[in-house]
C-alpha cells in the first residue's frame, strides 16, 4: 500500500461532521439557509423600518449639508442635494425589492404556463413554442427592456413588464423539460387511462409536481430582476427620479464619485450585493432540498 493510503486521517473533534460527508453537506446547506434567510429578513426589515424610524422623508433636501462624508449624524453621508444616503438607500432597497418581486412572479407565471402547455401538448405546438423561446433569447434582455421602457418612460408598470416579459424563457424551458419527464410516469398514464382530460392532468398532477422548480426559478429571478431594474434606472430609463431605488441612487451618484463623494455609490452597491448573496444562499438550499437528483447524490 502507498504511504498516502497509510497516512492517518486528520483528527476531528467528536460530533463534528467530516467535510464532504452527507451530514457535512446537509449542515452546510442549513448554514446557507440560515445565513441567507436571516440576512434577507434583516435587509427587508431595515428597508421598512429605517425610513420610518428616521423621522425624515428620504427625499428631504438640505442645501446646507451637501455631500457630507459619513459621520455619526449621517452614517452613510449625504448626497449632492443634502439628502441622507442611509434613509434613501434603504428606501430604495425596499422599492427595488418590490419591483423585483413583481417581476419574478410575472416571469414565473408566464414561464410555468408556457412550458407546461408546451410539454403537455407536444407536436407542432411544442416546436412553435420553443422557436418563440429561442427568438426571445436571441435578443439581449437589456436591449429589449430598454425598448419597452422607452415607450412608457417613467412608468413602474413598464419596468415590471420589461423585466417580466424578457425573463420567462428560462422558466419555460425548465418546466417543459420536467413535464416531458413526468408524462412517462405511471401515475400520468393511470390518470389518462381513467378518462382524465389533459386539463385535469395538468391541473391536478403536472403543475403540483413542477411547483418546486417554479419556486426555485422565481427565487433565482429575484436578484437578477433587482440588477436589471438597477441597470435601467441607472441609465435613466427605469423608475422616475422622485421614486428612490438603488438604480436611481447609483445613477445620481455617478457624477458625485468624480468629486470624491464615494459614499453615495458605495453603500447602495453594498446593499445590492448583500441582497444578491442572501437570495443565492436561499436558492442553493432550496435546490438541494427539492431536486430529487441532488437529494440522491447527498444521500450517497
Amino acid at each position: 500500500m502507498s504511504e498516502t493510503a497509510l497516512a492517518p486521517r486528520p483528527w476531528l473533534p467528536a460530533g463534528r461532521p467530516r467535510p464532504g460527508s452527507p451530514r457535512g453537506r446537509r449542515r452546510s446547506g442549513r448554514a446557507r439557509l440560515v445565513t441567507g434567510a436571516g440576512g434577507l429578513v434583516l435587509l427587508v426589515a431595515a428597508a421598512v423600518l429605517v425610513p420610518w424610524l428616521g423621522g425624515l422623508d428620504e427625499g428631504t433636501v438640505d442645501y446646507t449639508a451637501i455631500r457630507l462624508p459619513p459621520s455619526p449624524t449621517h452614517p452613510f453621508g449625504t448626497d449632492s442635494v443634502g439628502r441622507d444616503v442611509l434613509l434613501r438607500s434603504f428606501a430604495g432597497l425596499g422599492v427595488s425589492l418590490q419591483v423585483a418581486a413583481a417581476c419574478a412572479v410575472l416571469s414565473t407565471v408566464i414561464g410555468t404556463l408556457f412550458g407546461a402547455l408546451s410539454g403537455l401538448l407536444g407536436g407542432w405546438w411544442d416546436r412553435i413554442a420553443m422557436r418563440l423561446v429561442d427568438a426571445v433569447n436571441a435578443v439581449p434582455h437589456l436591449l429589449l427592456g430598454i425598448v419597452i421602457v422607452a415607450l412608457y418612460r417613467g412608468s413602474v408598470l413598464a419596468v415590471i413588464a420589461s423585466i417580466g416579459l424578457t425573463h420567462w424563457t428560462t422558466v419555460a424551458r425548465v418546466v417543459r423539460a420536467e413535464i416531458l419527464t413526468l408524462r412517462t410516469r405511471p401515475f400520468v398514464d393511470a390518470a389518462i387511462s381513467g378518462g382524465a382530460s389533459r386539463r385535469r392532468v395538468l391541473r391536478r398532477h403536472l403543475l403540483p409536481a413542477v411547483a418546486p422548480q417554479a419556486v426555485l426559478s422565481a427565487v433565482l429571478i429575484l436578484p437578477h430582476a433587482v440588477w436589471h431594474e438597477t441597470a435601467l434606472s441607472f441609465l435613466g430609463l427605469g423608475l422616475p427620479p422622485h421614486l428612490a431605488s438603488l438604480g436611481t441612487i447609483l445613477g445620481e451618484g455617478r457624477q458625485a464619485v468624480l468629486l470624491g463623494s464615494w459614499w453615495i455609490v458605495v453603500f447602495p452597491s453594498v446593499l445590492l450585493a448583500a441582497t444578491t448573496l442572501c437570495v443565492a444562499g436561499i436558492a442553493a438550499w432550496w435546490r438541494d432540498r427539492t431536486l430529487p437528483r441532488r437529494r440522491s447524490e447527498q444521500a450517497l
